[in-house]
């Protein structure tokens, strides 16, 4: 399971030191910026499956894309293989209005 947050969520969670950032849309999307810290994996790309299996379970996950539609995909297919510290960004970066970088 996973839980949706909102952009305040977010933020405190970003604060937890076992937190990792995980923005799953395209490279065309990350130009128009990405929260500091975030890791770029493309939930279309042929190998994010075996990245996201390679990644540690016991650590909390932040999911980002535009709209929260595909960060909620990639939610589920994390708790489907095992992890359960899954927290989808809702709203996505349409609606973060925190900081950003290019």
């Amino acid at each position: 399971m996973y839980k949706d947050i909102d952009p305040e969520e977010a933020r405190e969670l970003m604060e937890q030191p076992e937190t990792i950032i995980i923005d799953v849309r395209t490279p065309q999307e990350w130009e128009e910026g990405i929260i500091p810290g975030a890791l770029k994996m493309n939930i279309m790309d042929q190998d994010f499956a075996q990245r996201i299996s390679e990644m540690d379970k016991d650590k909390k996950y932040l999911m980002v894309c535009r709209s929260g539609n595909r960060s909620a995909k990639a939610c589920q297919y994390m708790s489907s293989i095992g992890f359960s510290h899954l927290y989808n960004l809702d709203g996505g970066m349409l609606d973060w209005d925190g900081e950003v970088e290019e």
